[in-house]
């Protein structure tokens, strides 16, 4: 009776020997490896060196928002003292406007007392003639009937003559007062006017001044953000050729180590290790990791330390890469190394694993010294940046000694 191990082997000479008969042998043979291009110290200190000159630009920068700032503070003065004028104004057409506006009143009262005194002469000249014309004191005196007589129309015309003189005084004082009301009047009016059109232009310049201080604050704002945001790229920029390098010596220190490791397990058993409880992909990401990294061993693409393409890989540059370009983004999905994707990845065991799956290789069967992770493209096999000498294949997934007893999924 055949064992289930020996039909799973069998199964696999199967699959890799269907792709020998349908792909050229030439696709998966070894290709010569360039010199390394991982992320050297030589290209952190450029990266550094440029950081600094960030720095530089935005130290200078500051300076020069420190004399932004002085025009900035003159605006804001100018802007106060624009502002105070336009109060000042307004404060006095609001006074010129009372006054206007009393002088007015006035002038009406003083109209009115003018068509009354106007009125009352006009009915002493109405009682004159009335009475016979030439109401005079001649005629008064001819006309008396004795000496009491006389002396009535004399006291008459005394009385007569007194209010005759007080009515045109009053009229003449009356028009005088109303001239000059209406002048005051006119005055007023126009000394309102005159408020009115300096308020006008002070709230025009107040105006103009706070612009002005808005516009010279956006700009100062603006030019403070984008050099901050330049900065932050170029340190994060030097940091990530930094994490790069480390998680490089660490994957390609380890892959040293397990090459030197004799006993290793085909499969190491399973120790109970955990991953993330949740997934970021779905079947059709996991498709179009899988033809990525396909499509890279496919162009014979050359395995280098610490790279993630386009042009070359290592494995965990290749995994990176793959789900990359299948849609997953920061941060949910950023360069790390074997060891790290495998307590990123959820755990799946291997009767579970579908094409996209991540699969992981330790020396000694814990996952600090995982040194090696593939994709796994369905039927035992997987797509993978093996190493410097072999370069990119498709191989089977029990080929590399280690593998950790279960797969990851992203």
């Amino acid at each position: 009776m055949i064992s289930k191990r020996t039909h799973r082997k069998a199964k696999a000479a199967i699959a890799l020997f269907a792709l020998f008969v349908f792909i050229p042998q030439s696709t998966f043979a070894a290709t010569p490896s360039p010199k390394p291009k991982a992320p050297t110290k030589a290209e952190i200190a450029a990266a550094q060196a440029a950081e600094n000159a960030k720095a530089q630009a935005a130290a200078d920068a500051q300076h020069k928002l420190s004399s932004a700032t002085n025009v900035l503070q003159k605006l804001t003065v100018k802007a106060q003292v624009a502002k105070s004028k336009l109060v000042h104004a307004q404060v006095a057409l609001s006074l010129a406007t009372q006054q206007a506006n009393t002088a007015a009143a006035h002038a009406a009262l003083t109209a009115v007392a003018v068509v009354e005194a106007n009125k009352t002469i006009g009915r002493m000249a109405s009682n004159a003639y009335i009475n016979g014309g030439g109401f005079t004191s001649l005629n008064s005196v001819l006309e008396a009937n004795g000496p009491q007589d006389l002396i009535d129309r004399l006291g008459m015309l005394n009385q007569v003559g007194a209010s005759d003189s007080i009515a045109l005084s009053r009229y003449k004082s009356a028009l005088v007062i109303a001239q000059a009301a209406k002048v005051a009047a006119t005055q007023a009016k126009a000394v309102q006017a005159t408020a009115t059109a300096k308020v006008a232009t002070a709230k025009a310049e107040a105006d103009s001044a706070k612009s002005a201080q808005q516009s010279e604050v956006d700009k100062l704002k603006a030019e403070q953000a984008q050099i901050i945001i330049e900065l932050q790229k170029a340190r994060n920029f030097r940091i990530t050729l930094q994490q790069q390098l480390a998680l490089s010596q660490l994957e390609e220190s380890s892959a040293n180590t397990a090459a030197h490791t004799s006993g290793q397990s085909k499969v190491w058993p399973d120790r109970g290790f955990t991953g993330r409880l949740t997934i970021r992909s779905t079947a059709a990401s996991r498709a179009a990791a899988v033809d990525f990294a396909k499509a890279q061993v496919l162009a014979r693409k050359p395995y280098v330390w610490g790279a993630q393409g386009p042009n070359s890989f290592d494995c965990s540059g290749l995994v990176y890469a793959a789900y990359k370009a299948a849609g997953l983004g920061y941060p949910e999905w950023s360069r790390l190394n074997a060891a790290l994707y495998f307590v990123a990845s959820q755990r799946v065991p291997f009767s579970q694993l579908v094409p996209g799956d991540l699969l992981f290789y330790s020396y000694d069967g814990s996952v600090q010294n995982i040194h090696h992770i593939t994709i796994y493209a369905g039927n035992g096999m997987m797509w993978e940046a093996n190493s410097k000498s072999k370069g990119l294949l498709f191989s089977n997934m029990y080929s590399i000694a280690g593998l950790m007893p279960s797969g990851g999924r992203v």
